[in-house]
């Protein structure tokens, strides 16, 4: 007796106790669901010692959190008429009160700053004291506004557009919290809807903040989407193939389980839910699903052949059970490779994959035979499914094709080749840190509406240590510095600046009387008493603290970014750091360019990297299952190209369809490798268990093996084609290219195995023919035919 063929016995003698350990397990883990929470914080995709994260946290570690800016904009000429615009101003007021607000800053804040000759100190005046009761005065402020006041062009309006925007300061310890969200859906939105409704405007929101809590909301929103999506469309299918209520009922059971299981597990491990983690438990579904439809399938063959349900069901666990395994070791095993990257994201991701992808084996091998061991033997009706004639045509049109159009298929293949080849040469990277949200969403128009008026939310930060206390003050420094600032004004892709070196240009005007055209950087000359009315200055009535650290050594330069690409980012920082290079010497100044869309950017590079690795590894850890098995190097490479190739002409799709890579895409190709190897393993093994009934003779067990296997492989690569694309159904760029991508290449994956592969074995039948080139497996995948199993 087999190993196998004990497991067999000892499941079905103590079905009680495996169904009662099952729901014991089941329990524990959905009472682990608890600990489930959504991130908080954007994907970090780096590893916490690399210098983008260290050269960010040293940043943060000075001014602090920079991504707690929730920004409101206006664009709408009855603004300035003296009722709504005393109301826009007041609405800032309203959120001045509450207690995660830090502080805001509107028209109505605006300050110009004075010189006072008596006291030779600068003194802020608010704009305007009372609220403007006539168009005429609000016009006034307006001209004055716009006309005298370029300090705030840009940060608190648009002159050319007459766009206003408004800044809301989050305060920044809750700002990777719970409390966020609860602000932004409780009182941000309703307080904002009420205002737009009351004065019939239409309010524009944005900001860091904003945006990931209203994404966060997207993904929680999407995945019972996906897990109720991905069921009802395996059902649906499943159903149509076996035409057995009671089958898709044993299958959804199964994976409605592996789903409780993978949403436990998230919770036992403490993972937040991030927008991969997000993904697992519809993937449960779809990569659970063959299993069944393998393991049922094989159980009504044996009732059809004997009608002994016994020995049907132990020999369902005994011939099934090992290719299952098998099959389903290798598809963990290709996220398991994400375990080796040094990206939390994408480690968590591969843990919880892989545990949860031996988890649906285990329950599918224990749940299926021992709910069949309680039902009576199938009807003839049930059985009818695996003598449809369709099916048979499309098998015998694939017997055809390999015993006479091996040429065509060798011709198509390298045409196929050639073309992915071209496409992988035009695929692009995207770092972009907004490219995957939703489209159709409010705020994702919103957050072009802010590119477009005022340059990008997306905040990109210079950080100047000059070494010395007091050294951001020198007048040399504050040069240099602008140099920076006009380098950041010649790209369309950022704002502009925002620095200590805009203060001091304005104290300059200040010193004018407020002359616009003063409004530049003090010479030589100038300095020593436009610096003197600075130091007598109360440093509580300057806005220095926001630019400058308490010390004076460390200085910002704030510009927000357009959602760019990877390539015009890095134009942009060669740009950025020539000018760095020549006007700060390295052993006077440390210039450091950071800042959250900048650390993701570089993230997306950096799994770039990482994926080359995991694929290669993966592929040689399947090409090492593969020699385990079949202990045969030409066996090898014959059951790698047949999976390679679909690979590459995804990649070509990719570049042709100007799909780029980016960290949602980037895992196509680990979960493509690892569930499109199955079919190869399936027909490898009962290929060797032909050639052994055959006598090694390679043909009729090439013929034999693409008929027995060709049915339920194109079972499951359909179940598999619409799982994947239920993917599609999401709001989200990176999951809806996902889906497709998953789903065509798991296609191709299927036709590549059932024409290619069996093409391979017959053209190179003398290199593999001889019993000694393919030695005894290591382990026995499908049992010997003549094998009984009692």
């Amino acid at each position: 007796m087999n190993f196998w063929t004990k497991v067999a016995s000892i499941i079905l003698r103590n079905r009680y106790l495996v169904l009662i350990g099952i729901a014991i397990i089941t329990g524990l883990l959905a009472s682990q669901m608890k600990y489930m929470q959504f991130s908080y914080t954007e994907a970090n995709l780096l590893p916490e010692n690399h210098e983008a994260n260290l050269e960010y946290n040293k940043f943060l570690e000075i001014f602090g959190e920079e991504g707690n800016l929730v920004i409101l904009g206006i664009k709408d000429s009855t603004v300035f008429t003296p009722k709504k615009f005393n109301a826009w101003n007041n609405l800032v007021k309203q959120f001045d009160d509450l207690d995660e607000i830090d502080f805001t800053i509107s028209i109505a804040d605006v300050q110009k700053l004075k010189a006072d000759r008596n006291k030779r100190k600068f003194v802020l005046e608010p704009l305007y004291s009372e609220n403007p009761t006539t168009s005429k005065e609000v016009n006034a402020i307006k001209k004055e506004l716009f006309q005298k006041l370029p300090f705030y062009d840009n940060l608190l309006f648009n002159k050319e557009t007459e766009t206003l925007q408004t800044a809301i300061y989050i305060k920044k310890e809750i700002i990777n919290t719970p409390v966020r969200r609860d602000f932004i859906f409780d009182k941000l939105i309703p307080i904002i809807e009420k205002f737009e409704k009351e004065n019939n405007v239409d309010i524009r929101i944005s900001g860091m903040p904003y945006i990931r809590t209203l994404n966060a909301q997207n993904i929680q929103d999407e995945i019972l989407l996906f897990v109720l999506g991905a069921l009802l469309i395996t059902a649906v299918i499943f159903f149509f193939f076996f035409r057995s209520y009671r089958a898709t009922f044993i299958t959804l059971l199964v994976v409605t389980v592996g789903v409780i299981w993978a949403f436990g597990f998230i919770g036992l491990f403490r993972f937040e839910i991030t927008v991969l983690s997000a993904l697992i438990p519809p993937l449960i579904i779809v990569i659970g699903v063959p299993n069944a439809v393998f393991l049922i399938n094989k159980y009504q063959q044996e009732i059809k052949k004997h009608g002994q349900q016994a020995k049907a069901l132990q020999r369902v666990i005994a011939k099934v059970g090992n290719a299952t395994l098998m099959t389903n070791i290798t598809t963990a095993s290709g996220f398991a490779t994400f375990v080796f990257v040094k990206s939390d994201l994408l480690r968590e991701f591969g843990i919880l994959a892989s545990v949860n992808i031996v988890s649906i084996f285990i329950l599918a091998l224990l749940i299926i035979p021992i709910i069949y061991s309680f039902m009576p033997l199938p009807k003839k009706k049930h059985l009818n499914h695996l003598e449809r004639k369709w099916i048979e045509n499309v098998v015998d049109w694939m017997e055809r094709m390999v015993r006479n159009q091996r040429i065509t298929i060798y011709f198509a293949t390298v045409i196929v080749l050639v073309l992915s080849i071209i496409g992988v040469y035009k695929i692009n990277v995207s770092g972009s840190l907004i490219e995957d949200m939703p489209k159709s969403t409010s705020f994702y128009k919103d957050i072009k509406f802010f590119e477009k008026e005022f340059g990008g939310i997306m905040p990109l930060e210079i950080l100047i240590d000059t070494k010395k206390d007091k050294g951001v003050m020198k007048l040399s420094t504050l040069k240099k510095m602008d140099k920076i600032n006009e380098v950041i004004e010649s790209f369309p892709e950022l704002s502009k600046p925002i620095s200590v070196v805009n203060l001091v240009k304005y104290s300059k005007q200040a010193y004018y009387k407020g002359n616009p055209k003063y409004y530049q950087l003090p010479t030589t000359q100038e300095q020593s008493y436009i610096f003197a009315y600075t130091k007598n200055t109360n440093s509580d009535a300057g806005m220095l603290k926001t630019f400058v650290d308490s010390t004076g050594r460390y200085a910002r330069i704030t510009t927000f970014m357009k959602d760019i690409g990877t390539d015009k980012m890095d134009v942009i920082q060669e740009r950025l750091k020539a000018v760095v290079n020549k006007e700060f010497p390295a052993d006077k100044f440390t210039v450091s360019i950071t800042g959250k869309a900048l650390v993701f950017i570089k993230g997306t590079n950096y799994l770039i990297t990482n994926l080359v690795f995991s694929l290669s590894l993966a592929i040689v850890l399947i090409a090492l299952f593969m020699a385990w098995m079949f202990r045969s190097p030409q066996m090898i490479a014959i059951s790698l190209l047949p999976n390679i190739l679909p690979l590459l002409i995804t990649a070509g799709l990719m570049g042709f369809f100007d799909i780029p890579i980016k960290p949602s895409t980037i895992l196509v190709f680990s979960i493509a490798f690892g569930i499109s190897v199955d079919d190869t393993i399936h027909f490898l093994a009962k290929y060797r268990q032909e050639l052994m009934a055959n006598q090694w003779k390679i043909k009729p067990s090439v013929y034999a093996a693409l008929r027995e296997t060709g049915v339920s492989m194109f079972y499951t690569s359909i179940v598999l084609f619409f799982g994947f694309l239920v993917f599609t159904l999401s709001s989200f760029g990176g999951t809806i290219a996902l889906g497709g991508l998953v789903s065509i290449t798991l296609l191709l994956a299927m036709v590549s195995n059932l024409l290619l592969l069996p093409s391979l074995l017959l053209t190179f039948e003398k290199k593999i023919a001889n019993k000694e080139m393919f030695k005894e497996p290591k382990i026995k995948i499908i049992p010997p035919k003549e094998e009984n199993i009692e």
